[in-house]
C-alpha cells in the first residue's frame, strides 16, 4: 500500500522536494506630499504623553511668526487634542471656501485641530483607518496657503498615526520633547528610532521642565534630575535646542489660551525656535 496521496496531480506527491511556505511579497512604502505648500514640515513627538509636548509645539509656532516666518499648526493628536484649547478656538469656528476648510488664526499661527471639528467633551472612539482619514483631511483639505514651517503636534505612541503622517507628508524633520528622567527618555528613545527608520532627520531635543528656581533662594532645582535629556542628546550627538524651566505662567498660558511665547521675556522659546532655524539652514 502505498503512503502518498491517490489524488490524481496533487503537486506534493508528483515532486520529490518538500513544500517550503512561499516568501511574503513586499513592497515599497509610497511616501506623498499632500502639502506641497509647506517649505519645511517639523514633527514635534516625545513618544508618551504627560512631558508638555503641547505646550513646547504651540509656543515654539508662536516663536516662529515673531521671527517673521509663516507658521501652520496641526494638531495631529486625534484622541487627546490641545491645540485648540491653548489657542482659543473652538468647535464652530471652521468656515468653509471652495469646498475646503479654512484654517483658525490666532497669535499669527494658522491652526487645524480635530477639537475645532468635534464636541470637545466626547470621547473620540475610532479605529486606525478613520483617524488615518480625519488627519489626512485636517491636512489636503484645508486652505493653508504658504507657509514657511509648518509644525506638527504628534500624539503619543510610535504606531499607526505617526507611520501615516510620514506616508502623507514629506516630513523633513523631528523635534523629540523630553523631560529630564529616565522615565521619559525611554520612550523618547524609541520615538526617534522610529523615525530615523523611516528616513526622518531628527533636528534636535528639547529638555522640558528642566529645572525650578525657588522664589526664595533663587537656586535652580532638579525635580525630574539633572540634565538627563541634554546628557542624552550630548550622548548621540543631538543638538540640545533647549532647556525649558518649570515656570507657573507656562502652564497659566495653557489655561487662558494665551501662549506663553507671545511676551516671552526670557526668549526661552525664541530661542528654541531660533536655534531650530539655525540647524535647517545648515543643512
Amino acid at each position: 500500500m502505498s503512503d502518498g496521496c491517490s489524488t490524481e496531480g496533487c503537486s506534493s506527491c508528483s515532486s520529490s522536494e518538500t513544500p517550503t511556505q512561499s516568501k511574503p511579497k513586499t513592497s515599497q512604502v509610497e511616501y506623498k506630499n499632500l502639502l506641497p505648500s509647506a517649505k519645511n514640515i517639523i514633527g514635534i513627538a516625545s513618544g508618551k504623553g504627560g512631558v508638555g509636548k503641547s505646550t513646547v509645539a504651540a509656543n515654539v509656532a508662536v516663536a516662529l511668526t515673531k521671527l517673521g516666518y509663516k507658521v501652520g499648526l496641526l494638531d495631529a493628536d486625534v484622541f487627546g487634542p490641545s491645540i485648540a484649547k491653548m489657542f482659543g478656538t473652538k468647535m464652530g469656528d471652521v468656515t468653509v471656501t471652495d469646498k475646503k476648510m479654512n484654517p483658525l488664526e490666532a497669535h499669527g499661527v494658522k491652526t487645524m485641530s480635530i477639537g475645532n471639528l468635534v464636541d470637545p467633551e466626547r470621547a473620540t472612539i475610532w479605529r486606525g483607518p478613520l483617524v488615518h482619514s480625519a488627519v489626512t483631511q485636517m491636512i489636503s483639505d484645508v486652505n493653508w496657503g504658504d507657509i514657511d514651517y509648518f509644525i506638527l503636534d504628534l500624539p503619543p505612541g510610535t504606531g499607526d498615526i505617526q507611520l501615516s503622517i510620514v506616508q502623507s507628508l514629506k516630513v523633513d524633520w523631528v523635534v523629540a520633547v523630553s523631560t529630564p528622567q529616565e522615565m521619559s527618555l525611554i520612550d523618547v528613545r524609541k520615538a526617534i528610532d522610529m523615525f530615523q527608520k523611516v528616513n526622518v532627520n531628527v533636528l534636535g531635543i528639547v529638555e522640558n521642565m528642566s529645572y525650578f528656581v525657588c522664589d526664595n533662594c533663587d537656586k535652580k532645582h532638579y525635580i525630574f534630575g539633572d540634565s538627563g535629556a541634554k546628557k542624552y542628546a550630548e550622548q548621540k550627538n543631538f543638538e540640545l535646542l533647549g532647556q525649558v524651566p518649570i515656570i507657573d505662567q507656562i502652564m497659566n498660558s495653557g489655561e487662558t489660551s494665551i501662549p506663553y511665547a507671545i511676551d516671552d521675556i526670557d526668549n526661552i522659546y525664541e530661542t528654541i525656535a531660533s536655534n531650530m532655524v539655525k540647524k535647517m539652514n545648515s543643512k
